[in-house]
C-alpha cells in the first residue's frame, strides 16, 4: 500500500505543479482579455460611422423661422438707408467745409494791411453760400424726423469752424458777442427740427478766442494802440461768461481752457503798450478807474 500511496501523491503534485507554473497562469489571465478585446474593437469600429439617415439630415440646415427672416430683412432695410441718407449728408457738408475754408481765407487778410470793407465783403458772399448748404442739410433731414443727433457728428466740426469765423467777423464789425440766436439767423437754422446746437456754438467761441492775439500784435504794428484794450475787455467778460457754465471734462471744456492763454497773451500786449505810455487819453483814464 505504501509505494501506490507514494504514486498517487506524486502524480498530483506533478498535475499542481503544471496548472500552477508561471506560463499556465499568465496564459490563463490573458486569455480572457483577448476575448473581451475583440468585441470592443468591433463596437468602436461598426459605431464611427452614423447612420445614413442621420448624416444625410446633418448635411441640409433646417430653416430659419419666418419671423426671423423678416425682421432681419427689416433691419437691411434700414441700415441701406441710414447709408444712403449718411452719404447725402456727407456731400452737403464737404460744400459747407470748402465755403468755410474760403471764408477763413478771406478773412485771414484782416491780419494785412487791407481795408475792412473788402475783407469782410469777401466773407459775407461766402456766408451766403454756407448758408444754402445748410438749408439743403435740413432739408435732407426733414425726411428722418427726429434723427438729428444721430447724424450731427458728421457736420460738428464744420460747424464749430463756421461759428468761429461768424464769431470773429461780428466782433470786427460791431465790437460785441455774437449771440446764439443771430449765429442760427446768420446760417438760416431755426430752433425747430434743425438748429444750431448749443455745445457747437460755445466751442466755436473758443476757437474764436485763437485769432485775437495774432489780431492784437498786428494792429498795435500798424499804430493801433487802443486795439489791445479792447480786445481785453471783450475776452476779459467772455471768460467770465464761460466760468458760469459746469463744464464736464470733455472736448468743450480743454477748449475753454485755451482760453486763458489767449487772454494772458492779450495781457502782456496791452502791458507793454501802457508802460510806454501809448495808450491813448480816454483809454488811460478807463485803466485808471479800473
Amino acid at each position: 500500500m505504501r509505494p501506490a500511496a507514494t504514486a498517487l501523491a506524486a502524480t498530483a503534485a506533478a498535475l499542481r505543479a503544471a496548472f500552477l507554473s508561471p506560463p499556465a497562469v499568465a496564459s490563463c489571465l490573458l486569455a480572457p482579455r483577448r476575448v473581451l478585446l475583440l468585441p470592443l474593437h468591433r463596437l468602436s469600429s461598426s459605431s464611427s460611422a452614423p447612420p445614413p439617415s442621420v448624416a444625410a439630415s446633418d448635411s441640409q440646415p433646417p430653416p430659419l423661422p419666418a419671423f426671423m427672416d423678416a425682421q432681419f430683412e427689416s433691419f437691411r432695410a434700414q441700415l441701406d438707408g441710414s447709408s444712403a441718407l449718411r452719404d447725402r449728408i456727407r456731400a452737403v457738408v464737404s460744400e459747407v467745409e470748402s465755403a468755410s475754408r474760403a471764408a477763413t481765407a478771406a478773412l485771414l487778410l484782416v491780419h494785412q494791411p487791407v481795408p475792412l470793407a473788402d475783407v469782410l465783403g469777401k466773407v459775407k458772399a461766402q456766408v451766403e453760400v454756407i448758408k444754402v448748404h445748410y438749408s439743403q442739410l435740413a432739408e435732407i433731414l426733414r425726411e428722418s424726423p427726429g434723427q438729428y443727433y444721430r447724424y450731427h457728428g458728421d457736420w460738428r466740426s464744420e460747424t464749430q469752424a463756421v461759428v468761429s469765423m461768424l464769431a470773429f467777423t461780428h466782433w470786427l464789425q460791431t465790437g460785441g458777442l455774437l449771440t446764439h440766436a443771430e449765429a442760427q439767423e446768420k446760417l438760416g437754422l431755426s430752433c425747430g427740427e434743425f438748429g444750431l446746437d448749443v455745445e457747437d456754438y460755445l466751442t466755436g467761441l473758443c476757437f474764436m478766442s485763437n485769432d485775437f492775439p495774432r489780431y492784437t500784435v498786428n494792429r498795435v504794428t500798424g499804430g493801433d494802440y487802443d486795439c489791445p484794450r479792447k480786445v481785453l475787455s471783450f475776452l476779459t467778460d467772455l471768460h467770465a461768461s464761460f466760468r458760469m457754465l459746469n463744464l464736464r471734462n470733455d472736448f468743450l471744456r480743454k477748449k475753454f481752457d485755451g482760453m486763458k492763454y489767449d487772454l494772458r497773451r492779450v495781457e502782456e500786449v496791452f502791458y507793454d503798450v501802457k508802460i510806454r505810455g501809448l495808450v491813448p487819453g480816454d483809454s488811460k483814464q478807463e485803466v485808471a478807474q479800473s
